[in-house]
């Protein structure tokens, strides 16, 4: 096997300036049972406290609910114009909800933004209906989901978080699913929502019911833009919050807090403390191309690599010069080769740790060639006249 190309790169400063570390980590606390404090670049995780604690969700569940929909929403399972009617089930349920009557139609953007802006209880379970069949149904596939994001402390029961024993996550399982949710920009456009009317009832009857945000930070907080609140007797108040400033996105969980005022005071507490002592450090792309690999036997002969997924490092502000990239890139490959075949990696390293990882990948298919393709490339080559 032909031996593997490696480059190593130094990475320059991209910052020129140190600044002062204003708040260490061991000095703060909150006022919360448990509590996350996660870098959404690269899932560092920056503070916690009690942070794998099984404690109960509330509405914060939701985000799991809105997570599935617009996967499903990106693999062509559902559309956003999808025409939802309203079961008695789904109507029924209690909390908050926007008082939906059964066999009306909403659209699945309209359940969406209900479940997103208002913490709709009846728009999270005509959600689950309609991608799964039923309640029960998406609830698998909301543990299944669980499952595959490493959420270890998690069992869901239902799909809007009102009160179940059996019902239960932890911060840290919480700030993984909200990691995975803000991948999907469309969310920003119901999370930032403060207000909004929506008409409800079936023809005839209809009423309009005002949406407010439940998260207070969309307005009192420097680039905050979502997420999810949630509270019941059981849960207390409890919050995922996700702020971005320049290259960096922050997500703070706090669960189990004893006021409302408190969970918001808090992750403002956590947030500031992320966005005061560290930087982001965007290492690559997946829209960068990063080579392009010779492809033997193929029909064309040669495909353009690129990152699997956007790859950023955490540092500490003013350490941002220290990084090292190394590329490991196979010097050929032969088809048939398939979009996405993983060809290498970016390995990211400070003072010898590796500190970032990513697949690189082909960006796409690329069918073996027939014989006569290839006899016919083989003259051709012998043909034409040698490059000095």
């Amino acid at each position: 096997m032909k031996s593997r190309v490696l480059c190593t790169v130094l990475l320059l400063a991209l910052l020129s300036l140190v600044f002062p570390y204003q708040v260490c980590a061991d000095e703060i606390s909150v006022d919360a049972r448990g509590a996350v404090l996660m870098d959404a670049g690269s899932g560092s995780v920056l503070f916690e406290q009690d942070a794998h604690e099984r404690l109960y969700p509330a509405s914060v569940t939701k985000i799991m609910t809105v997570l599935i929909a617009m996967e499903c929403l990106e693999n062509g399972q559902i559309s956003l114009d999808d025409q939802v009617v309203i079961s008695r089930n789904a109507a029924g349920m209690g909390g908050s909800q926007i008082y939906m009557e059964p066999d009306e139609v909403k659209t699945v953007e309209q359940l969406l933004k209900a479940v997103v802006v208002a913490s709709g209880n009846d728009a999270s379970v005509a959600l689950a209906e309609h991608i799964a069949g039923t309640e029960g149904a998406f609830v698998q596939l909301m543990n299944q989901r669980a499952e595959e994001l490493g959420m270890k402390n998690t069992n869901f029961t239902n799909p809007h978080g009102l009160h179940d024993e059996n019902h239960y996550t932890s911060a840290y399982d919480i700030a993984l699913m909200s990691r995975e949710l803000v991948k999907h920009g469309k969310v920003f456009d119901w999370s930032t929502i403060w207000m909004e009317d929506i008409q409800v009832g079936r023809e005839g009857r209809f009423s309009t019911f005002t949406m407010v945000n439940t998260n207070k930070l969309i307005r009192r907080y420097e680039g905050a833009d979502g997420l999810k609140t949630g509270s019941t007797d059981a849960a207390k108040y409890c919050l995922s919050a996700t702020a971005a400033r320049g290259n960096m996105r922050l997500i703070a969980v706090l669960m189990a807090c004893p006021t409302s005022e408190v969970r918001f005071r808090e992750s403002e507490k956590l947030l500031d403390f992320g966005f005061t002592k560290y930087n982001s450090v965007s290492i690559a792309s997946k829209e960068d191309v990063i080579d392009r690999l010779k492809v033997n036997k193929g029909i064309e002969r040669s495909v353009n690599v690129k990152p699997g997924e956007d790859l950023k490092v955490l540092v500490e502000k003013g350490q941002e010069g220290s990084l090292e990239k190394e590329i490991i890139l196979l010097p050929d490959i032969t088809a048939p080769v398939a979009e996405g075949d993983k060809v290498g990696e970016i390995i990211v390293r400070r003072e010898g740790e590796m500190v970032g990882i990513v697949d690189l990948v082909t960006g796409k298919s690329i069918e073996k060639a027939g014989l006569l393709t290839i006899l016919k490339r083989v003259l051709f080559d012998w043909a034409a006249p040698a490059k000095n």
